[in-house]
């Protein structure tokens, strides 16, 4: 996905900060997380990267908002980004 299709998606209507994301990717498994924005947000972003926290560091990143817990992950590997609940619905 490209920088704008991702931004769109990210500033849909029915996205609250923090809130969990199925990310699909084009050649490795499916994952679920959350977009981090931090000091270098623009930065990364206008190079299509992204920060994640992935599901296993749910419980810590609420509790200690640590930047480390989050990976930086390509965009032009996604291939799809579905809210959480709406995951379940397809």
């Amino acid at each position: 996905m490209n920088i704008e299709e991702i931004e769109k998606f990210l500033k849909r209507d029915k996205i609250e900060p923090e809130q969990c994301i199925k990310i699909n990717f084009k050649k490795r498994d499916s994952i679920y997380g959350i977009f981090v924005e931090s000091n270098d947000y623009n930065d990364l972003k206008s190079k299509n990267f992204w920060r994640i926290v992935t599901q296993t560091h749910f419980d810590q990143w609420h509790k200690t908002k640590d930047i480390n817990l989050a990976k930086i992950f390509n965009g032009s590997e996604f291939s799809r980004l579905v809210l959480y609940k709406e995951a379940f619905e397809e």
